[in-house]
């Protein structure tokens, strides 16, 4: 982010004021350069592997900007992005920020939305390291994440095998109940209801990704973005793979009926918990708390490349894809 006596350079003041240097590592450290410069400088540990993700938050597509409120787009778009990291067992450091805004968005929206993304740096110990700004008709935001993981510790999709137990991490289908309240709902909408939290607020499982890592426990590990009917085909696929689940294990929201429950949990996007394998002998080491976050065994990794779900009659049935798409 560079400065000029412009308005965007008031701007960019206002990031720098309540956004950056939030975490005790910008100065000096793994971050020596950080705003202000043509680039940011990070400086890895030599035994670490860096992670790179990076991920776009879209007004219309993954929010609504009239309605859900800055705040939790601030939290969100970071927390979504860390997701990606604490898939693969790492750390979170520093992340560059491309934010494109209105010039209505400039003022109290923005202050609220640079509180809420603060809150997550805070929380993910992540440092806004640098990006880039621009006028807009609409918010556009795209985060890019580097993270660091020990040398030969990350967890990728790819080394699951047939005999693998299926984990998850928390309840599925919460975040896309909180979206449907959304729905419902006429105007802006009120953070502090606790069924909106998972939707508004996702929890990015960074200290269970690094825990799963360090014992090196998850033989494949990825985030559940869009869904389990989406996003487990695509861990099979890296694998090589086929999977079989029992609906009657699935973690669901609470106070639904059943077939609502199972059907969020199965497709339901937003979710950002884990989803993944250990080996068979390991599967009793893994504990049914991680930092207060539930996990539960769900499922096989087969040797046949199918995805099937065994229902509450004992009937196998072909796992459907309905997850979330962003062309559909």
């Amino acid at each position: 982010m560079s400065h000029s006596n412009q308005p965007e350079a008031q701007l960019l003041a206002r990031i720098l004021k309540q956004a950056g240097g939030v975490s005790h590592r910008t100065q000096g450290g793994r971050l020596p350069v950080g705003i202000g410069d043509d680039a940011a400088l990070y400086r890895p540990s030599p035994r670490n592997e860096t992670i790179l993700t990076c991920d776009w938050f879209l007004d219309g597509t993954h929010f609504l900007v009239e309605k859900h409120p800055a705040e939790s787009i601030g939290w969100k778009c970071l927390a979504r992005a860390v997701s990606d990291v604490a898939a693969m067992g790492g750390m979170p450091r520093c992340f560059l920020l491309n934010l494109a805004l209105p010039a209505s968005r400039s003022g109290a929206w923005l202050d609220e939305f640079l509180k809420g993304l603060r809150m997550a740096i805070r929380a993910f110990g992540c440092d806004l390291a640098g990006g880039d700004t621009t006028r807009s008709k609409q918010v556009l935001l795209n985060i890019a994440v580097i993270g660091e993981v020990a040398a030969g510790f990350g967890v990728t999709r790819s080394g699951a095998r047939a005999g693998d137990s299926i984990f998850v991490s928390g309840r599925l289908g919460e975040a896309e109940l909180g979206l449907r309240l959304v729905g419902l709902k006429k105007g802006p909408l009120h953070s502090k209801n606790p069924l909106l939290q998972k939707h508004l607020y996702p929890e990015p499982r960074l200290a269970l990704g690094q825990w799963l890592a360090k014992n090196r426990l998850a033989t494949a590990m990825m985030d559940l973005s869009d869904g389990l009917s989406s996003d487990l085909p695509r861990l099979c696929a890296a694998s090589k793979s086929g999977a079989q689940i029992d609906a009657t294990l699935i973690p669901t929201p609470r106070g639904l009926a059943a077939s609502k429950r199972l059907q969020l949990a199965l497709h339901g996007g937003d979710d950002y918990e884990l989803l993944f394998t250990v080996k068979p002998q390991n599967a009793l080491r893994i504990p049914a708390k991680i930092a207060g976050v539930r996990l539960t065994r769900i499922g096989t990794i087969t040797a046949a490349t199918r995805l099937v779900v065994k229902t509450g009659n004992g009937k196998i049935e072909e796992l459907k894809n309905r997850g979330w798409d962003p062309f559909c």
